[in-house]
């Protein structure tokens, strides 16, 4: 293959493409019912001069034989006249229309003919476009919502869904991370507040331990310095007022050591 008709194949092939991309579905159904239009309308012409010169045959037809008529009637009356010569110049011109008349018949049937084919063309053109015509808004309406759903999904494509899907997974994890160091804070903070109370509850059992310590070395009793359990069942001294006395003793140490 030459240079020339690769050069002439891309060519066309890219004058295709922009043809074919520049074919508007709706701009070109008005168009191709506008060019029908523009046939039927040259049609209906043709069919008007045909008929108008089937018409014109028709009368030629008509006066050819009317003049062989006429001079075939001029032959007789010469002949009843006993004038030979002028008979046979009668027959002749009357032979002449004759010959006419049959050529315009023959014209004519030709012309009759034609002008049938054309009518049923018209007749046909006239349905197609009354067709089209129907045919017409449905497929508009078909493009018209081909477009619509072509914009959607271009609109729909434009998003980048996996981008924004990435971009909400990843706040779904910071949101956790957050969740879980508010947890993690909320343990610590639990964890300090019984440490603390932990360190009183230990600070008091060594006070209690010096406490005892201190009435050991001075020779106090060791169970008038502590109250008694709830609900001991022990049996309290026969003398009540050295009784309540020890308790009250017993007591106030304990509030000093506080």
């Amino acid at each position: 293959m030459g240079l020339f008709d690769r050069v002439s194949r891309v060519f066309r092939a890219n004058l295709n493409d922009m043809v074919s991309k520049a074919e508007d579905p709706e701009k070109m159904l008005e168009q191709s019912i506008i060019d029908m239009q523009e046939d039927l309308m040259q049609l209906r012409q043709a069919v008007a001069s045909a008929i108008a010169s089937q018409k014109r045959t028709q009368q030629q037809h008509n006066q050819a034989q009317t003049e062989a008529n006429n001079w075939q009637q001029r032959a007789q009356l010469a002949l009843q006249k006993g004038d030979e010569n002028l008979a046979r110049e009668a027959l002749v011109r009357r032979k002449t229309h004759t010959e006419t008349a049959t050529t315009l018949k023959t014209q004519l049937d030709t012309q009759a003919t034609q002008v049938d084919s054309l009518k049923r063309s018209l007749i046909a053109l006239e349905s197609k476009i009354s067709e089209a015509k129907t045919k017409k808004d449905m497929l508009k309406a078909r493009a018209s919502a081909a477009k619509a759903n072509e914009r959607l999904q271009s609109t729909i494509n434009s998003l980048n869904t996996n981008s924004s899907m990435a971009a909400f997974e990843r706040m779904e994890e910071k949101v956790l991370q957050m969740e879980a160091r508010s947890q993690a804070a909320a343990e610590i903070a639990s964890s300090d507040l019984e440490g603390k109370f932990a360190a009183l509850e230990a600070s008091s059992d060594v006070d209690d331990e010096l406490a005892s310590l201190k009435r050991q070395l001075t020779g106090e009793p060791e169970a008038a310095a502590q109250l008694p359990a709830a609900g001991s069942s022990a049996t309290p001294p026969k003398d009540n007022q050295r009784y309540v006395d020890a308790e009250l003793e017993a007591l106030k140490n304990q509030l000093d050591q506080l």
